[in-house]
């Protein structure tokens, strides 16, 4: 069984392969970004009325000496539709096969009506180990609460896959609360029972990526160019107010390029969870699913939006008020972006605390159970309990070598029963009930590392 492949939900350019629409709420698994391109075509194209440009021509006398250029963006009215953007930071952070539920084109507007129907299609595919929605941050506190619930009490009913979840926002910025307040917006009404947010985890903050926002640069236009003379606001010769970068570029090639440096500087911001979901991807791929998705680096990352205090952190890490950990990704000096929290939203339980321990199992379970199906209307005998027995006790031999299970012999790393006695009685055996009792010892990560350290007295 694949262990890292995503479902993604939300709204795209086209839903088109062979007829129009016709890939429109319809899970579809894709194998790279221009797989998404082809299919569901490339991010919304920014309204040039969101952005202004200004320019103040610094002068000594009659020459030019620099520019300074003002950029600003009416956020709010930007587009909110950043699926595009999501998969473009899954696959740039190792991202393999994934499923695209396009529930609505860029016309639409995100609605949770439309996000909960998309959720319920990934529920009828088999593939999908991961849930991620993150366009979800822009509806409503409420209904933002009602999707990640949705999400998690998905992953936990059929217990073959794991929602990663973002925080709704991150205040910049930052406050002595703020992380507080912003990590309660994804956690506050997450279930109680750890039954369920054991299914799930949280990222947070949100990331400055390294991605442009989709304006036609070429088409936009100088608001207003001023010429500073000596200090004084003069009218300049050449007014420039008005006139389009594209003809700027061949008649003031010098103002253009400080305006193209400018643009380059303004980047935007995605919540993490698709970058996420490339981490588990990357980690599964070159180490195992055993291995914790935590201190490794995130790509395509300038910085979080804010730094994490490492007192906030250790809260974040460890909640002994509400039992819910949301996990960290801070900017490390000589490391860049690294993830540091690997934990379940169930995170003070000692036993479904860590992300990769809950995959494990998840695997494991769904693994054997594939494997095992040619053993349905087999003979409910020694014959065939022997043969099951053998097939997993192979197949668990194999993750603890790889290192996934805990033990010096394969007799302390897992055990496997089945048979009349051990694990069924007479009643199991006539109503066609064949009951297999596995148990691992999963190696946990190295959360912490105590270092001690004593002075010795002079001997010489």
């Amino acid at each position: 069984m694949e262990s890292a492949v995503p479902a993604f939900v939300g709204y795209t350019e086209m839903a088109t392969n062979l007829v129009a629409d016709d890939l429109l709420k319809v899970p579809t698994p894709i194998g790279k970004l221009e797989d998404f391109i082809q299919y569901f075509g490339g991010p919304e194209s920014e309204d040039p009325a969101n952005i202004t440009i200004d320019v103040d021509e610094l002068m000594t006398g009659t020459t030019t000496t620099g520019y300074k250029v003002t950029l600003a963006l009416d956020k709010p009215n930007m587009s909110k539709h950043i699926l595009y953007h999501a998969i473009k930071h899954f696959y740039a952070n190792g991202g393999g096969k994934c499923y695209i539920v396009s529930i609505g084109k860029l016309t639409d507007s995100i609605s949770k009506a439309s996000i909960d129907e998309g959720i319920d299609l990934i529920g009828n595919e088999d593939t999908p180990t991961m849930i991620v929605v993150p366009e979800a941050i822009h509806l409503s506190q409420t209904e933002f609460d009602s999707t990640n619930q949705k999400m998690i009490n998905q992953a936990a009913t059929m217990k073959d896959r794991f929602a990663i979840m973002d925080t709704r926002i991150t205040t910049v910025p930052k406050s002595p609360s703020s992380v507080v307040d912003d990590t309660k917006t994804a956690i506050d009404n997450i279930p109680a029972d750890g039954a369920i947010r054991r299914f799930g985890a949280v990222y947070y903050p949100h990331l400055l990526t390294s991605y442009s926002y989709a304006f036609d640069f070429e088409a936009l236009t100088i608001g207003t160019h001023r010429t500073i003379v000596d200090g004084v606001d003069t009218p300049p010769d050449n007014d420039q107010s008005g006139v389009a970068l594209s003809t700027l570029k061949n008649t003031a090639s010098a103002m253009y390029n400080n305006i193209k440096a400018e643009y380059a500087k303004y980047s935007i911001v995605l919540p993490p969870s698709a970058a996420m979901a490339g981490v588990y991807s990357r980690v599964d791929r070159d180490r195992g699913v055993w291995k914790a998705p935590a201190n490794v680096g995130v790509m395509d990352v300038i910085k979080p939006m804010v730094s994490v205090a490492r007192a906030e952190q250790d809260v974040l890490n460890v909640n002994s008020d509400t039992g819910k950990s949301v996990n960290a990704i801070l900017s490390v000096p000589g490391y860049g972006t690294v993830v540091m929290g690997g934990r379940t939203l169930d995170g003070n339980d000692n036993e479904w605390k860590y992300v990769n321990v809950r995959r494990f199992f998840s695997v494991v379970e769904e693994s054997i159970k594939k494997s095992t199906s040619w053993a349905l209307f087999e003979p409910n005998t020694a014959s065939t309990w022997v043969k099951v027995k053998a097939m997993i006790e192979s197949f668990l031999y194999r993750q603890w070598r790889d290192g996934a299970l805990a033990g010096a012999t394969p007799e302390e790393a897992f055990e496997v029963k089945i048979g009349l006695g051990p694990t069924m009685n007479s009643v199991d055996i006539l109503e066609g009930r064949m009951i297999v009792e596995i148990g691992m010892a999963v190696a946990r990560p190295a959360e912490f590392i105590v270092l001690r350290f004593e002075q010795m007295m002079q001997t010489s």
